[in-house]
Order: structure tokens, then C-alpha cells, then sequence
């Protein structure tokens, strides 16, 4: 196996296993739930602002390996980050798991590159980050990836 695929495995292994940011925010000023039919991935998200920028993060649900890790990591990501960079960086991972001419700054979220050979999982990893989204929008509310 190639260095970066051993590095996806271990990073999605760990993050699966034994996620950081797993729990529910209490008070938290934003949240939304996340649903993937195909796989089964269920999030519950919840975030907390500092102004215009996200203090902190935590997820509940069950999901697949790819999920969890993916969501853990966005987490990790995420915090201390302006809305403005939020979007920023939304918009790169969306690019990198959908596209060949993937951007190069997503630190340890680039270790989900490969899942765009497997256009079932890339709904796994990008589930958490759009509903994200949805919890900075007014409302919440369920996302899904049908």
C-alpha cells in the first residue's frame, strides 16, 4: 500500500474508534442532523459560536467508519474558524473528494482524497460537513445525502 493509504487507514481507524469530539454541546447555539440512507449514517451536530467564528463542535449518531472519522476530523478542523473560512474549507473538501484536481491545504481532511474512487462513500465523508452547513443556517434542521 501506498504512504497516503496507509495513513487514510490508520487516521480513519483511529477517528472511528475512539472520536474526540463525540457528545452533544450543552448549551450550544446551533444544530442540525445529518442522515444517509445508504449507509445507514446517523449525526446529530451541535456547535457553539464565539462571534463569527465556531468555539466547538460535537457529534452524536452512529455511521460507518468513513462517517465518524470524517465527521471527528471536521471537527478538528473546524474550530476557531470564521463562517467565512468554514465555507472555504467546505467547498475545498467537496471539491477533493469529488474531483481529480483536488486543493492541497486540507491538512489531515486530505487523507479522504481516495474516497472520491468510490462515489458511494464520498457520501460518508461529506454527510457531517453538509449538515454543518445547515446548523450555521437559520433553522437547522435534517440534512440528507438523497
Amino acid at each position: 500500500m501506498s504512504d497516503l493509504a496507509d495513513l487514510y487507514q490508520e487516521m480513519v481507524t483511529d477517528h472511528a474508534r475512539n472520536p474526540r469530539h463525540r457528545g452533544t454541546l450543552d448549551p450550544y447555539d446551533h444544530s442540525a442532523d445529518g442522515h444517509n440512507p445508504l449507509c445507514g449514517d446517523r449525526i446529530h451536530l451541535t456547535l457553539t459560536m464565539d462571534g463569527d467564528r465556531i468555539a466547538d463542535v460535537a457529534f452524536d449518531g452512529e455511521g460507518c467508519a468513513i462517517s465518524t472519522a470524517s465527521t471527528d476530523l471536521m471537527a478538528d478542523a473546524v474550530r476557531g474558524r470564521s463562517l467565512e473560512e468554514v465555507r472555504a474549507l467546505f467547498e475545498s473538501f467537496q471539491t477533493m473528494v469529488t474531483c481529480e484536481d483536488a486543493p492541497d491545504d486540507l491538512g489531515k481532511l486530505a487523507t479522504f482524497a481516495g474516497v472520491r474512487e468510490f462515489p458511494m462513500r464520498v457520501k460518508c465523508a461529506t454527510l457531517a460537513w453538509h449538515t454543518l452547513m445547515a446548523a450555521l443556517k437559520a433553522g437547522g434542521g435534517t440534512v440528507t445525502t438523497e
